[in-house]
């Protein structure tokens, strides 16, 4: 266990190295100042929960919210007052960089698809289409039995 040396660096080498610390501390506050325009707005609303994920052009994932992760529990996620709740968290989360005009993609059958598009057009979201993208089986394989209770 000898001693160790430390490397005394010039002048120019740490100038070299504070340079490149401040570039990338620059583009790391450009990343989080980019708006961006257009995006698309997906509500899956399923009969047990309503997700919502705010995407850009490409497909990239910008935020993600659900009623669980707000704070309903049990039944209380499928219903349209969660659904709401959800859009407007989701409009608070995407303010400041998110989309202003979106394409709005809703997928299932739940009890909060019209209130969470409602609410979107309500929180300020300029929506240019809403489509409905439910998976529809064209006669694929038997279903199970009906469920009785």
């Amino acid at each position: 266990m000898g001693k160790k040396k430390v490397a005394a660096k010039s002048k120019e080498e740490l100038i070299k190295e504070s340079e490149s610390v401040e570039q990338a501390v620059a583009s790391a506050k450009q990343s989080g100042k980019l708006r961006i325009e257009k995006g698309c707005v997906y509500i899956q609303a399923s009969s047990n929960n309503t997700i919502m994920t705010v995407t850009d052009e490409k497909g990239n994932t910008i935020a993600w919210l659900s009623a669980g992760s707000v704070g309903f529990t049990g039944p209380k996620k499928a219903t349209p007052f969660a659904a709401s709740k959800v859009s407007e968290a989701i409009a608070e989360k995407v303010k400041r960089s998110g989309p202003i005009k979106v394409d709005v993609f809703v997928r299932g059958i739940g009890k909060g698809r019209d209130s969470a598009v409602r609410t979107l057009a309500t929180k300020g979201f300029e929506i240019m289409s809403i489509k409905d993208v439910t998976p529809v089986p064209h006669n694929g394989p038997r279903p199970r039995k009906v469920r009785r209770i």
